[in-house]
């Protein structure tokens, strides 16, 4: 499962502009290095993005060095934040059997 963002500021990674960003699902042993969900349930059961974490998916998820991240537009880190927290509340798509 991936999604793909188009950003509304390109940025630079590995040397070359991206306009758009492939996130794909994190794995298990990723979630566990990172040792944080993306997101915070409050007491009254509102979830609100962690942005340092989700910083931290970004770069794992897409591809991209932290200083790629850094670059992003906020508008752009807010929707690639929100798509990487997605990934933890729906189950992964089991393929169908034929």
């Amino acid at each position: 499962m991936s999604d793909v963002v188009t950003l509304r500021v390109a940025i630079e990674a590995h040397g070359e502009p991206l306009n758009e960003l492939t996130l794909r699902r994190p794995t298990v042993q990723e979630v566990r290095a990172i040792k944080a969900l993306p997101y915070k349930i409050d007491k009254s059961e509102e979830v609100s993005l962690d942005m340092d974490v989700a910083a931290k998916y970004i770069a794992v998820c897409a591809g991209i060095p932290p200083s790629s991240v850094n670059q992003l537009d906020l508008a752009d880190l807010n929707a690639l934040s929100w798509a990487v927290a997605s990934f933890f509340m729906s189950a992964a798509s089991q393929p169908s059997a034929t």
